[in-house]
């Protein structure tokens, strides 16, 4: 699973944050790892100017095998509470998204076997 961290302007950019973002991607949603290409993490604040923080941003889309992206993202005061809880959002949305394909897969199969079922009889 590729992990690519893109910050805008206003954010200084540096080892300890992507290695931050790597450490908590990888950890909410390794699980999905082998289901996952790659993550886009994208960081912002829009209220860089002013000296009240609050309005710090970050977006992750997942991209998942067999299934559309998945993006998600959180606002928090501060950019690794907004790490953290697009994260979290971010396993939740894989682990809804891949359980729907999987009971989608497995009604599909019902069918066929319940056929194959009543041939033997």
């Amino acid at each position: 699973m590729q992990i690519n961290i893109n910050t805008d302007k206003t954010i200084e950019r540096h080892a300890s944050l992507d290695e931050h973002v790597q450490t908590v991607v990888d950890a909410a949603i390794h699980r999905f790892a082998e289901q996952i290409t790659r993550v886009e993490v994208h960081l912002s604040d829009n209220n860089s100017q002013k000296s009240a923080d609050g309005d710090n941003r970050c977006l992750m889309e997942a991209r998942v095998n067999g299934y559309q992206p998945i993006a998600v993202s959180d606002h928090a005061a501060t950019l690794h509470q907004a790490i953290s809880g697009a994260a979290d959002k971010l396993k939740r949305a894989i682990d809804s998204a891949l359980g729907r394909l999987h009971d989608a897969q497995r009604h599909a199969a019902a069918p066929a076997l319940a056929e194959a079922e009543t041939d033997d009889e």
